[in-house]
């Protein structure tokens, strides 16, 4: 029986309308889901609330087992769960089994966290036991957006509930299947109690009320940085915990003796992979001026040669455009660019949300694809001649989530490195890397540091108690 039966994809409490499932390569209906009203969103927080305290409860070696039974059900269901990748986001099957395997990783690093050390035993001025402890926050709000919708969900669901706590998961309406509801499927199926895991499709509506909501005191959200501003100051107000992984135009720097043909091939995966649709995608190049027209020519040479289609129908390196608002901005963005003096080396049209691969030549700051995150498969190219003036160069952007050097010096790129202020750099790859072990985040425009991967996650969905204790009430002046 399919994980994911048409007759258990809508949570029947949800009570907003419908929103079909749309397949961007064809436009085609796969199916409805029902979206979550603010109301939906109380009742989902006060359900898990009630169940979160026992589960917090529930041995460590329990909850971890339900971890790892689900990264088993990922790689079991995984054909099913590819084809919903492949269909409702758009992604090539390469990133959709990507995407699978990151999920089932991050159940198992999940699992692991179940057992970690909980606190510390501290010395005291007083004759007392003293000790920390780490205690579930209690119910989790993880929204996530539609580019790599599993990755994105899993990666806070999991370890939120390793660790104890509930969790409302409100995915992108776009991407509700694969992002939301196939994540609802795999838990239950794994023996989670129910009520723990809510998902809640929707829109601002859904999302604001999330975030206000009295009983939710952790929000985990990835998206714009224009949401997230929204949703850091609305979490402010309401004195919460919020992790915010937001945009980014990650450069790609591209050194004097790096080898030019290894450096094209990180600078086209790092900017076309899922059509760009990625935030950590690499969206300036900054080349030495030595290497900067054969880089150009052979960027745009491989651009050319990438196939774009539907990629359940056929094989191809590029997919769709998630929808026309996502393609009209992308393709507003390579217009400003060319009137504005940069040169279209290759690329710059579309065939529906289909759009080619695209190489700029001869921006500078003021260039509108350089300047600004395109999120599309558009690849701004600019040269540079010294050291301190590519620091600069890439130090500029407002964003700074991640950073690709490519030279045969790596002590000289890591030097590089420690001059330009991102959450992530990678030397001799490109800027689109992702983990289920490493820390994930950035600086500045790009979010509130790495609060996702890894040990981070204890301190993301946990509160750190002080506890005491006598052996006799203690005497004090008054």
């Amino acid at each position: 029986m399919p994980l994911l039966d048409s007759k258990t994809w809508q949570p029947v409490r949800l009570s907003g309308g419908e929103s079909d499932v749309v397949e961007p390569a064809t436009g085609e209906s796969l199916g409805s889901v029902t979206l979550a009203t603010a109301d939906d969103v109380a009742t989902a927080a006060q359900t898990s609330g009630a169940v979160q305290s026992a589960w917090a409860r529930t041995p460590h070696f329990v909850r971890a087992a339900v971890l790892r039974r689900a990264g088993d059900l990922f790689a079991a269901h995984a054909d099913e769960l590819r084809e919903w990748l492949v269909r409702e986001s758009g992604s090539i099957p390469g990133k959709a089994d990507f995407e699978l395997h990151v999920a089932a990783q991050e159940c198992y690093e999940a699992a692991a966290l179940a057992s970690r050390p909980t606190g510390q035993v501290l010395p005291s001025e007083a004759p007392r036991l003293s000790y920390t402890r780490r205690v579930p926050a209690g119910v989790v709000g993880v929204i996530a957006p539609f580019n790599a919708p599993l990755i994105l969900s899993i990666r806070s669901v999991a370890p939120a509930l390793a660790l104890g706590n509930g969790v409302l998961l409100k995915p992108d309406p776009r991407t509700a299947i694969c992002g939301g509801l196939s994540l609802l499927a795999v838990f239950a199926e794994a023996g989670l109690p129910e009520g723990l895991l809510h998902v809640l499709p929707g829109g601002v509506e859904a999302g604001q009320a999330l975030v206000a909501d009295p009983d939710v005191p952790v929000v985990s959200f990835t998206g714009s940085t224009a949401a997230g501003r929204a949703v850091g100051e609305a979490a402010g107000r309401a004195l919460k915990r919020v992790h915010l992984e937001l945009g980014g135009n990650s450069a790609l720097v591209v050194l004097e003796d790096a080898d030019l043909e290894g450096a094209v091939g990180q600078a086209s995966w790092g900017s076309f992979f899922h059509q760009g649709q990625i935030c950590m995608t690499t969206g300036r190049h900054l080349v030495h001026a030595s290497l900067y027209d054969e880089y150009v020519e052979r960027l745009a040479a491989k651009a050319e040669s990438l196939t774009v289609g539907d990629p359940h129908r056929d094989q191809v390196h590029l997919g769709p455009i998630i929808d026309k608002h996502q393609l009209a901005k992308i393709h507003a963005l390579v217009e400003a660019s060319t009137a504005s003096g940069a040169k279209l080396a290759a690329g710059g049209t579309h065939r529906d949300l289909f759009y080619r691969p695209t190489v700029l030549a001869g921006v500078d700051d003021d260039t509108p694809a350089y300047a600004e995150e395109v999120f599309g498969p558009v690849a701004p190219v600019r040269s540079f001649t010294t050291l301190e003036e590519v620091a600069t160069l890439a130090s500029s952007s407002p964003y700074g989530l991640s950073l690709g050097i490519v030279t045969r010096d790596t002590a000289l790129g890591l030097d590089l490195a420690d001059r330009i202020p991102t959450g992530i750099v990678h030397i001799n790859d490109q800027t689109v890397n992702d983990e289920a072990v490493a820390p994930f985040g950035g600086v500045a425009a790009s979010g509130t540091g790495a609060r996702f991967g890894g040990e981070a996650n204890l301190e993301a969905f946990t509160e750190l108690r002080w506890t005491t204790v006598r052996r006799e009430p203690a005497d004090h002046p008054f």
